[in-house]
């Protein structure tokens, strides 16, 4: 397995806007996630409830990763590492 670099990062990253498949988050995973915090079981989740919530993690998860890899080229650092993300991290809980 290559090591994460900042470089390697954003090439995967074009690489992957490049191609026609999109890396999605499954309807089933989001609604039974929504569906944890919820206290009374007879609470249900809506369709577009969950389409809305899987766009949202998709959004959230590709911040992380821009910010995650720009922390780490401003400490030229040749990797990125869990402490870059926990860098960005409270910034990132903050803005969404």
């Amino acid at each position: 397995m290559r090591p994460i670099t900042a470089e390697s990062a954003l090439i995967d990253k074009l690489k992957m806007a490049e191609s026609s498949t999109e890396i999605t988050f499954k309807k089933e995973t989001v609604s039974k996630l929504l569906s944890s915090f919820f206290k009374e079981e007879k609470t249900k989740v809506g369709a577009d409830a969950v389409l809305l919530m899987a766009e949202m993690l998709h959004v959230f998860v590709q911040e992380a990763a821009q910010r995650t890899i720009k922390q780490a080229e401003a400490e030229d650092s040749d990797r990125m590492d869990i402490e870059h993300f926990e860098k960005i991290l409270p910034q990132l809980l903050l803005d969404f």
